[in-house]
């Protein structure tokens, strides 16, 4: 690969796919029709070699399009990082947070562990999630809940995800008081990918996301914000903004992309060695090689972070035409 001079520091955000495995067949998710790449767990070793080419690493997420806990070795890539005093989390189903899996996390010093459950009773769960697992996971998050308090640890943090749409929308207020329970302190509201795309790209479409929503869903956002207030929880988006400006497509902003700090401060490397522009990329296009800048089993870190793929990406996102799999994105969609 020719490199070309950058200006650029190498990232010290990394989001690291520890798995393209997942135990689910989400209906809005890339795996629900097969995933992009072959199904393959990372190595510690590998992810040891990426992440000695970043020494300025501060912060990685351990997960992507999987479930990082069906990787056998995220005991010991945690540890690592962790030895590197670099800040860890990782979004989970939470169906196999079991006693053990508890006692692991807590043991490696994980920071952060997010649960994704986007429901708040078993059939809203299966709508959703197909699966008949709500309840499992409910006792799960409870129980580790209860476990951090009577150990008096301070990690990990434990978080709440809702993925919001139009068909699970009316149990968020539920779920707020569901994380109460919980004894969870952190709630975050996330939105679907939406593109105005005439070809149809991304996954969400108008009878499904939230965009731009109606007074009802409005209420419902604000009547979960004061359940969360009431009960002394943090109720979040999943970027730079709160639970109704995320939903916004920025008419005051037309061209929110232009704005979007990922191409130029963090990397997002799938479990194949794929280097992509961020992890909401790969929901949001059906030209998966568009999105590829690079490979780590093929090139080093520095030379993908400054060869010609990641300009021309990044040059292009600074026009009115930018990459399709940010056209629809822009700043207010940002973990």
């Amino acid at each position: 690969m020719e490199i070309v001079n950058s200006d650029l520091e190498l990232p010290k955000h990394l989001y690291l796919e520890t798995t393209s495995r997942c135990n689910l067949r989400c209906r809005g998710c890339i795996l629900h029709r097969g995933g992009w790449e072959p199904q393959r767990d990372l190595s510690l070793k590998e992810l040891i070699m990426i992440c000695e080419q970043l020494p300025k690493l501060e912060r990685v997420a351990l997960h992507g399009i999987g479930e990082p806990i069906l990787n056998k070795e995220l005991p010991d890539m945690i540890q690592y990082l962790k030895q590197r005093k670099v800040f860890v989390f990782f979004n989970s189903n939470g169906i196999l947070l079991d006693e053990i899996c508890q006692n692991q996390l807590i043991d490696t010093g994980l920071d952060e562990l997010r649960i994704s459950l986007d429901a708040a009773s078993p059939t809203g769960y299966k709508t959703v999630r197909n699966s008949d697992k709500f309840n499992l996971i409910v006792r799960n998050v409870q129980a580790f809940s209860e476990r951090i308090t009577s150990l008096n640890v301070s990690h990990p943090k434990l978080s709440l995800w809702y993925l919001g749409t139009r068909e699970n929308i009316s149990e968020l207020p539920g779920f707020v008081r569901l994380a109460a329970t919980l004894g969870i302190t952190e709630v975050y509201l996330q939105r679907l990918v939406y593109f105005q795309d005439h070809e149809g790209y991304g996954l969400a479409r108008p009878e499904k996301t939230l965009m731009d929503s109606n007074v009802a869903v409005a209420e419902l956002i604000h009547k979960s914000y004061e359940i969360a207030k009431w009960s002394g929880i943090k109720f979040n988006a999943s970027g730079l903004s709160n639970p109704l400006e995320s939903l916004q497509t920025g008419i005051q902003n037309p061209l929110p992309w232009k704005r979007c700090y990922r191409p130029s401060t963090l990397m997002y490397i799938t479990a194949n060695g794929n280097v992509l522009p961020c992890c909401i990329s790969p929901f949001s296009t059906f030209d998966y090689d568009s999105i590829i800048l690079g490979n780590v089993f093929d090139n080093a870190v520095a030379e993908i972070w400054s060869g010609h793929r990641y300009r021309a990406f990044r040059k292009k996102r600074q026009t009115e035409n930018p990459p399709k799999c940010c056209k629809g994105c822009g700043i207010f969609w940002s973990l």
